[in-house]
């Protein structure tokens, strides 16, 4: 990317999995195994094939044992919680991801429950979220962890920063809100009910949109100077009849004229997903073994 306006997180990315795979070597070397990443593909959702796909490459790539499980749409929650607790007991196990979303007849927070919050490498688990709530050592949701390390790498110190959040879910806006709040940042959490939104994010310094609303943070809703998140992934018409394309939540053609630096879409916050799945899994792998944390992660 040529724009210095546009933040490259498929370039951070790759520089995250370049230190991960140099560090695995040394956890295999005091640990006698590689980390396991062991993800879970209920069903056969095209897009979710497609992540899945690139996660298992990008754990391979990195030095460490992938392991998947595609069971059929038609698994009882019964059976699926069974496997969980099987990867559970694995040792060879660090990781478990159980690909979301689920079929409509499995509950969502049942099966991720079920999972080890030692192996949750998702931070999905509610005893992550708590003790992330609270400032203590989590593992934490990747999209977020992801989110910070590129407006940390873009403007050092963020304390005293007024970053507003435009999306509540469990997934991305309340872990980005702590994580924020942890950098001693100001920090509203914002959605799309919220009176006088517009003013609301106009005032921030750091902008995170994830409402999952097409193109819905407008130009003149932010100040000059400010950094962008955009967290979004949504499909619009493309003009072309039966093609479309990826925009985020933010109208980037309208905000690169006020904000100092935007993540685009796609190429910002996506591949650091992946990056900091593998982060996680490199973590949870040197807690599981006794190990200190690894150094710069």
């Amino acid at each position: 990317m040529t724009d210095p306006t546009l933040i490259d997180g498929k370039a951070f990315a790759a520089k995250l999995r370049a230190r991960i795979g140099d560090a695995v070597p040394d956890f295999v070397k005091a640990a006698g195994r590689k980390p396991g990443l062991a993800v879970v593909l209920v069903g056969e959702d095209p897009a979710s094939q497609v992540y899945v796909r690139s996660k298992g490459k990008a754990t391979v790539a990195a030095g460490m044992e992938s392991i998947e499980h595609r069971p059929d749409a038609d698994i009882s929650q019964a059976e699926l919680i069974a496997l969980v607790e099987k990867l559970n007991s694995d040792e060879a196990i660090d990781g478990i991801l159980v690909q979301l979303p689920l079929p409509d007849h499995i509950d969502d927070k049942a099966v991720i429950a079920a999972i080890e919050p030692a192996k949750d490498v998702d931070g999905f688990h509610v005893i992550n979220t708590g003790k992330l709530a609270v400032g203590e050592d989590a593992l934490v949701p990747c999209t977020p962890l992801g989110s910070l390390m590129l407006l940390k790498d873009r403007l050092g110190d963020l304390s005293g920063l007024d970053a507003v959040v435009v999306g509540r879910s469990n997934i991305v806006g309340k872990p980005m809100a702590q994580l924020l709040l942890q950098e001693n940042c100001t920090v509203t959490l914002a959605h799309s009910r919220t009176k006088n939104l517009s003013e609301v994010v106009r005032r921030a310094d750091i902008v995170v949109a994830a409402v999952g609303r097409a193109e819905m943070v407008k130009g003149d809703w932010v100040k000059p100077g400010a950094v962008v998140i955009d967290v979004g992934i949504n499909r619009i018409a493309s003009g072309v009849e039966g093609k479309t394309r990826l925009v985020g939540d933010v109208a980037t053609a309208e905000v690169i004229g006020h904000a100092a630096a935007i993540t685009p879409v796609p190429g910002g916050v996506g591949p650091m997903t992946i990056a900091c799945l593998l982060r996680n899994t490199l973590v949870a792998a040197h807690r599981r073994a006794g190990l200190p944390d690894p150094e710069g992660f």
